[in-house]
């Protein structure tokens, strides 16, 4: 994602929208306080300014609020509430161990036992789960499209205030949500996300987010 030459940045709009018809809203400065306290984050500036001054969230947007087991966001079960303190890890920061998770894969042939296979293929696919759930930390579901598609907001870390695009479904990738994926794909802030009006996100996709995950 580095060392290409950039496109000129897509033109902004100065068109500010409003909340969605079926969120929630507002939280008070004191909701919001609580509920970063009670997660052990610091919101970032645009998506704290829209918790505050536009909606809690709901509709195209998932609501954060106050339940039985404390402040959390609706839905969101994919979410592990340990590991949203930690940094956002940028996908390229694990492409090696990536395939080093793939090239240590229990292979039958490497087994004379069943059983003795078995079990370690099932540490080897729970450490994998635990893996792939540490590729979101210090990121929220933001909005579900479907068919195990996502979009994902940084909550923590450098790249607080953006949005990702998680395809791992079918592709096995996590991809910035870009006007600019030939230059490097800066990924959209939460506002300009929400500038775009929540439409379908396919064309703020790079090229190659498609490909078939290794089998």
């Amino acid at each position: 994602m580095t060392g290409r030459l950039r496109l000129p940045w897509r033109r902004r709009t100065d068109r500010q929208p409003g909340p969605d018809p079926a969120s929630a809203p507002p939280l008070s400065e004191a909701e919001v306080a609580e509920a970063e306290r009670e997660l052990g984050v610091r919101f970032p500036p645009g998506y704290r300014a829209y918790l505050r001054e536009v909606s809690a969230g709901g509709g195209c947007v998932r609501r954060l609020r106050r339940g039985p087991e404390g402040w959390w966001w609706d839905a969101n079960h994919e979410t592990r509430r340990d590991l949203l303190p930690l940094p956002f890890p940028h996908p390229d920061s694990y492409a090696a161990e990536d395939d080093e998770q793939w090239a240590r894969e229990p292979q039958s042939a490497d087994f004379t036992d069943d059983r003795a296979y078995a079990e370690a293929w099932a540490r080897w696919d729970d450490e994998g789960g635990e893996w792939e759930d540490r590729k979101t930390a210090g990121a929220v579901v933001l909005r579900e499209h479907g068919c195990g598609f996502r979009t994902l907001l940084v909550i923590t870390g450098p790249l607080a205030d953006t949005v990702w695009w998680d395809g791992r479904a079918t592709c096995d990738l996590i991809v910035p949500l870009s006007f600019d994926h030939p230059g490097g794909a800066p990924p959209l802030t939460f506002g300009e996300w929400r500038e775009m009006g929540l439409t379908d996100p396919s064309h703020l996709l790079g090229p190659d987010w498609g490909r078939l995950a290794p089998l």
